[in-house]
């Protein structure tokens, strides 16, 4: 199975984590390789252009690729599960929670196009094309798209255009412009996807849950301590856990108390005050340790 990935900029480096984190490890290849191999010997990566890997994936080059939901959205149809996917649809399989952005409608802070609806007929600069066309049938609004091929934000001060649809993090880019945003097209981040036919492969379920685990590891901390057994009640109403904290009986203190060893997966963000609070009912011995995937 292949799955294509990135092989450069932005998104490089966090999906060769990801992978790295879900137990793939990639093998070290030398610079502009299109393949490598991963510690599973039924799993290559495919290096594309991040705005090539949908077409690799519905030209069947990969089976799976990690990219934008803009860049997917751009190239074809995207659906949420292969029963609703018509031919050349690609699924949105799972959000992998990074390279979030926004497509937005935006036009001259000082113009006269201060609503979708006052684009009617005018011209909309865009490097995606497909997408805004979608958005305007959505919208009902009828205007030219022009496609360009950079400095999309510039259109509208050189007369090319009269507004654009293009991508935002911070909006600074914009700011800078004098460019103020109308609408928002679509939000984005970046995704796993898959064909449709090969959704319910064993090897691509393996894949999905990898990646899963990992997501579902990020914000969570594992802790272990020890507690006398006569407060255990006590200490479940601090950590319920995940599914509840798993209790093993312990040697007694050096007084002769019964203790136990309690594990339970907590939200990092609880973790200080739930510390303070486990000791307060008689917790000792607290380890906190991270956790690198989590199977839920």
């Amino acid at each position: 199975m292949r799955i294509a990935v990135p092989n450069k900029g932005r998104l490089h480096e966090p999906t060769l984590s990801l992978l790295e984190r879900a137990g793939l490890h990639v093998e070290e290849t030398a610079d502009r390789q299109l393949y490598a191999d991963t510690v599973d010997e039924d799993v290559t990566v495919l290096f594309a252009r991040a705005a090539d890997i949908p077409e690799y994936v519905r030209d069947g080059a990969a089976d799976l690729g990690v990219t934008g939901l803009d860049q997917a959205a751009e190239s074809g149809g995207v659906v949420g599960s292969a029963d609703e996917a018509a031919d050349g649809d690609l699924v949105d399989l799972l959000d992998l929670g990074y390279g979030s952005c926004k497509l937005v409608l935006a036009a001259p802070e000082d113009g006269d196009v201060a609503a979708v609806e006052d684009i009617a007929g005018r011209t909309v600069a865009t490097e995606f094309p497909s997408v805004t066309e979608a958005y305007l049938d959505r919208v009902g609004v009828d205007a030219d798209v022009v496609t360009v091929t950079g400095a999309t934000e510039l259109t509208p001060h050189v007369d090319m255009a009269d507004a654009i649809v293009d991508i935002t993090s911070t909006g600074t880019t914009l700011k800078v412009n004098r460019l103020a945003v109308i609408d928002d097209v679509l939000d984005s981040s970046v995704r796993l996807f898959a064909r449709p036919d090969v959704v319910d492969g064993p090897k691509v379920e393996q894949v999905l849950t990898a990646f899963e685990s990992v997501l579902a590891a990020d914000g969570r901390r594992y802790l272990m301590m020890n507690a006398p057994k006569a407060r255990l009640d006590e200490v479940k109403d601090v950590i319920p856990g995940l599914g509840g904290p798993t209790v093993m009986d312990v040697e007694a203190d050096e007084n002769g108390n019964g203790m136990v060893a309690v594990h339970a997966v907590v939200d990092e963000r609880d973790v200080f005050e739930t510390i303070s609070e486990l000791r307060s009912v008689g917790a000792t011995g607290i380890l906190v340790t991270e956790i690198e995937r989590l199977v839920e």
